[in-house]
């Protein structure tokens, strides 16, 4: 959702192919950081041990963290000549990427979050599925991985149908076009033609440049060969905000960019109408309106039956309620999201492209 990653679709030739990459290209490695001291470290630290044969730098775009994140950085920074930072007052992503876009300078972005994990052969694949395929842009998947019980849990319902869909960057899948994928790995003069990421886009952004992408003509690709290890939301507080926010401006998107919305996005919200109309129905005394939350819960348990298997029990019991929870607050997000986001969204402008050169 922040990383709304759509199902697969038949998708029509690419109508342009990206200009052809130097051999071992260089490679900027974009890493937008609020709040990350629990992380960082790692993460930057498996992009260095890459072993990719070209250049890399990592662009670290500091927001205002209250934790010491800009320590660390700063002794990164000092560590090793390939990394750098780059302020972001404003604390949004979306700020944060184009900003580290701009203080960038390789013709390959490669886009990493502060708590994002690289396997050691990322790069270089992504870059051998760019020159392969001709993509704007290449990714794969978003491997949840919880270290507590209720970590285990979301991760398991975010790597399922039954919480996110089909939705191939969550829940796997072959290789080839898609809609959006997570996080990802970009071609600099791509980007430069979209002038980067809308930053009218608090979420979303992801899949907002990646519509814009598609919508100029080129590729979007998905592999399983790539995959980035995630670190879940550790409360059911952080949880249900971040599903609310995706729920949310996945609406702004719908609503700025017409007829992109699609059946799988309109589930949540139907079910949450459909539990909410059920239980008052059944509150006010007609009982048959009980039928609808109480299939909502079959439906439920149901599925963690199946999705669930495997979990030790800890993380078992408290996979209802994630779902739940996933289901509900992007459902409420959805439905509530204010029409003045998306208005403000249109009265925004994108940044220039040469803003990002």
């Amino acid at each position: 959702m922040n990383h709304t990653a759509d199902e697969p679709a038949t998708h029509e030739p690419p109508a342009r192919r990206a200009e052809p990459l130097p051999e071992k290209p260089p490679v900027s490695v974009i890493m937008p950081v609020l709040n990350e001291s629990r992380h960082l470290e790692e993460a930057v630290g498996r992009v260095l041990a890459q072993d990719y044969p070209g250049d890399i730098e990592v662009v670290i775009a500091l927001g205002p963290s209250t934790d010491d994140t800009d320590s660390i950085a700063a002794r990164l920074v000092a560590n090793d000549e390939r990394v750098h930072t780059v302020a972001n007052p404003s604390g949004r992503t979306p700020c944060a990427l184009n900003a580290a876009i701009g203080a960038s300078s390789h013709p390959v972005i490669v886009r990493v979050d502060g708590h994002g994990i690289l396997p050691a052969g990322y790069i270089s694949t992504a870059v051998r599925l760019l020159v392969d395929t001709g993509a704007a842009n290449v990714g794969g998947l978003m491997h949840a991985e919880g270290t507590t019980p209720y970590e285990d849990a979301v991760a398991r319902a975010m790597t399922s149908k039954l919480g996110v869909g089909n939705a191939r960057f969550h829940t796997g899948g072959s290789a080839g076009p898609a809609d959006t994928v997570y996080l990802g790995v970009f071609r600099r003069e791509v980007l430069e033609e979209m002038g980067g990421y809308n930053e009218e886009f608090e979420r979303a952004q992801d899949w907002e440049l990646n519509y814009r992408i598609r919508q100029a003509g080129y590729l979007i690709w998905f592999s399983p060969e790539l995959k980035v290890s995630y670190r879940p939301r550790q409360t059911p507080k952080a949880l249900a905000k971040q599903y609310f926010n995706y729920g949310r401006w996945r609406r702004v998107v719908s609503r700025h960019h017409k007829g992109s919305v699609n059946l799988r996005y309109l589930a949540p919200p139907a079910a949450l109408l459909a539990v909410t109309v059920g239980t008052v129905a059944g509150l006010v005394g007609f009982w048959p309106g009980w039928l609808l939350p109480g299939g909502y819960v079959v439906a439920i348990l149901g599925g963690v039956a199946w999705e669930g298997r495997g979990l030790r029990p800890a993380a078992f019991v408290r996979l209802p309620i994630v779902l739940a929870t996933m289901h509900g607050a992007w459902g409420a997000g959805f439905l509530t999201s204010p029409k003045s986001l998306a208005d403000r969204v249109e009265a925004g402008t994108e940044r220039p492209a040469d803003e990002l050169s």
